[in-house]
């Protein structure tokens, strides 16, 4: 029995405590052996939290016996992306600049996930201070993609992506700042969930741009990342029962979008319209130059404030970065706060521009990546190679960071190409149940 829990759902190992087919003690100590004990283990996680994993689930297992559970997921271990503070265990986010960095409590969402009976396995490994799509760090480590263990897992929540894909964790927390729970999801064929941003809490989050930063799950399926948005919450999950497409009205975003596809991003795409059709869907096609303007301003808005933010840590001791990652962040330091301010007030127009433009749909279509998770030998030798294939990874899912977006990736039939579902803010509710049905259509 035991050796198929490592790849069961979130949802699945919490409805077997409620039944007490599983002891979450038992649960936490096979995914803590598991971790110890595979080849992968210290190029994914960072560390574990044994002892609070220990003690998180005895108090799990004694509340699932009184019949005093508090979430479908109370006992569920789960793997956090090494920027979640967490009491007392080091919290560096990928960095030397942050080595030994150890907080006194947890971050809120963290605090609230353990209050509802989550059970914390450990920190996963991640891109350097979360400024990278690819999830390359030589710093500490690079996680291995599921589908080639050559490449890279995608970033920057990498570790998280890895620790489900490898069956160490049923699932993890991460955050997305401009793609980093949507990269890796869709490079290791997993569900992942870009939350609105101010959703969920970042107190105690080590941040990266924090106009931008959210928090949001990686699982196996879209019932997992519906429970996990509630368990972050505190919060009842949406409701994903009867779940259909019938009538499902769906664009898909010619802007830019699906420049430059590479040949499995575009069957991968192309086949998950076919089926999303086929279930019932109407799909069309939009241009958005909101979109286009948006991705311009870019330069001007997220790396400026990455660098202010990180500025005094970084100069005090550059040579304890990955050069990559150095370069990324100084390019902030050239822009100007006129130039800052002027967009970030165009950025409001536009948001409110596209939000008009597609108020008529209930979810916007683009492949999630596009390109396939590239070698990561290669970027550490090849310069251009990292700049190019970084930038390109990244492109369509900066366009949910940039709009305001809630957007949420799932699998298609090519292995580690995603496509992804875009949504206005505050609509998480509704596009998991479009998920839902999405996800039986491309299966």
């Amino acid at each position: 029995m035991t050796s198929t829990w490592s790849h069961m759902t979130a949802a699945h190992l919490g409805r077997a405590i409620e039944q007490g087919k599983i002891n979450a003690v038992e649960l936490a100590e096979f995914f803590l052996d598991a971790i110890a004990a595979h080849p992968m283990g210290p190029r994914i996680y960072a560390r574990t939290t044994a002892s609070r994993a220990q003690g998180e689930a005895m108090a799990a297992a004694s509340r699932a016996k009184s019949g005093l559970r508090r979430h479908p997921l109370d006992g569920v271990p789960l793997s956090w992306k090494d920027l979640f503070d967490t009491a007392g265990t080091p919290t560096e986010a990928g960095s030397a600049l942050l080595r030994h960095r150890t907080p006194a409590h947890d971050a809120k969402v963290l605090h609230v996930a353990t209050l509802q009976g989550s059970v914390c396995l450990g920190k996963t490994h991640m891109s350097e201070l979360a400024f990278s799509g690819l999830g390359l760090n030589p710093v500490t480590a690079t996680p291995p993609c599921i589908n080639d263990e050559a490449a890279v897992a995608g970033g920057s929540s990498s570790g998280a992506a890895a620790s489900i894909a490898f069956g160490l964790a049923p699932a993890a927390i991460g955050s997305d700042t401009g793609g980093s729970v949507r990269i890796p999801a869709a490079w290791n064929d997993l569900v992942g969930l870009k939350t609105t941003h101010g959703r969920l809490t970042l107190q105690g989050v080590v941040p990266l741009a924090e106009s931008f930063d959210t928090v949001g799950p990686l699982a196996r399926t879209v019932e997992d990342c519906a429970l996990l948005l509630s368990l972050l919450e505190g919060t009842k999950a949406a409701d994903l029962t009867d779940a259909s497409l019938s009538g499902a009205r769906l664009a898909v975003l010619d802007t830019l979008a699906l420049d430059d596809l590479r040949e499995a991003p575009a069957a991968g795409f192309t086949d998950a319209l076919a089926r999303l059709s086929r279930a019932g869907a109407t799909i069309t096609h939009l241009s958005c130059p909101e979109a286009a303007e948006a991705m311009d301003l870019a330069a001007a808005l997220v790396t400026p404030e990455a660098y202010a933010i990180w500025r005094d840590t970084i100069e005090a001791a550059p040579q304890k970065m990955f050069p990559r990652i150095l370069d990324r962040f100084r390019t902030g330091a050239t822009a100007s706060a006129a130039d800052h301010i002027a967009a970030r007030r165009r950025l409001t127009q536009l948001r409110a521009a596209y939000h008009a433009r597609t108020a008529a749909y209930d979810a916007i279509l683009i492949p999630t990546s596009a390109i396939l998770p590239p070698n990561a030998g290669r970027l550490m030798t090849d310069a251009a190679y990292y700049v190019s294939e970084n930038l390109l990874a990244l492109r369509n899912t900066r366009i949910g960071n940039l709009l305001d977006l809630c957007v949420l990736t799932l699998p298609t039939s090519q292995p580690s190409c995603g496509i992804s579902f875009m949504a206005p803010p505050g609509a998480e509710a509704r596009l998991l149940r479009l998920g839902s049905a999405a996800e039986r259509a491309l299966q």
